[in-house]
């Protein structure tokens, strides 16, 4: 069986952990955060290493919570994303607080990944399906030496990603019929209204969306031979920042699509139809935790996760 790595993004916690840090709010029976519900499906689903990219000022809080915690049932790697670790030549721009973004957090992973990896953000849940979809893509049909680059994510309708409390951002998606990715936008204020749905792109501009629509929520299956795309981007990514832009952010999606565009890759949608669910507001929590409860209810998890 190949070895498969799970990738969580957890660099943008905050820099103090405890009550109102929203991915380490517990919402489990057991204490359980969400991240431990994406660790427990990565690994039912066949994943063989995890590796958290943190902030290394937060390295021993995390581990305390849940780094050692995992370490006893899986294999643990850490990665650090930091505001200086730039290529060569750059510098950080003088008043720049804001990281350099979902590129840049993964770029981070290069020595420690040789083998097919899932990304995920810390703070999301993704349910099951996912993680069995994109593992089985990886280790069956993911071939490393092709070209174009093969990829894959997983994609949820946009109705089964929106929280009541407020809008998202979501990577809205154009599939051909046949599930292959034609293109991914970044798209901004994402609400339902009471005649449809609300959403504008990165400049502010209204843009028609539908309840049906594939959207991306940063779960991407992507070989090792992609760390390479990334590396070399960007630095062309910050040679391009407009003077006085303190938060331009290398994307993931941004990078992908761009891929996508130029014929360096091809990305299979793997539609699941698992409901999302996360704290982007305070106010999401107490939904958390109820949606939590039905799943332990229904058997689809234990009391106690591990």
């Amino acid at each position: 069986m190949k070895d498969t790595t799970l990738v969580i993004m957890a660099a943008g916690i905050g820099s103090r952990f405890g009550g109102g840090i929203k991915q380490l709010a517990a919402v489990g029976p057991s204490g359980e955060i969400i991240m431990d519900y994406s660790i427990h499906d990565a690994l039912e689903a066949g994943f063989t290493k995890i590796v958290f990219i943190i902030r290394r000022d937060l390295e021993k809080d995390f581990k305390e919570i849940i780094g050692n915690r995992i370490e006893k049932i899986a294999r643990v790697e850490y990665a650090y994303q930091e505001l200086d670790k730039l290529p060569e030549g750059f510098s950080v721009p003088e008043g720049r607080k804001k990281p350099w973004g979902t590129g840049h957090a993964i770029l981070m992973v290069k020595d420690l990944v040789h083998e097919p990896f899932l990304v995920i953000n810390a703070d999301d849940y993704y349910g099951k399906e996912g993680f069995r979809k994109v593992h089985d893509y990886m280790v069956e049909h993911m071939d490393e030496t092709k070209e174009p680059m093969t990829l894959c994510m997983a994609g949820f309708a946009l109705e089964n990603t929106l929280s009541e409390n407020g809008s998202v951002t979501r990577g809205i998606c154009d599939v051909a019929a046949d599930g292959i990715l034609k293109k991914v936008e970044e798209t901004f204020a994402i609400e339902r209204k009471a005649d449809g749905f609300y959403a504008e792109n990165e400049d502010g501009v209204p843009v028609e969306i539908h309840e049906g629509q594939m959207v991306s929520m940063n779960m991407w299956g992507l070989p090792p031979v992609f760390l390479e795309e990334l590396e070399k981007g960007f630095p062309e990514f910050l040679r391009q920042i407009p003077e006085g832009n303190l938060k331009a952010e290398y994307l993931l999606p941004k990078v992908i699509d761009k891929m996508v565009q130029e014929k360096k890759a091809v990305v299979q949608v793997l539609d699941t139809k698992d409901k999302w669910f996360g704290v982007t507001y305070q106010e999401d929590k107490a939904a958390v935790i109820e949606s939590i409860r039905q799943l332990v209810q229904d058997g689809v998890y234990p009391e106690k996760l591990f």
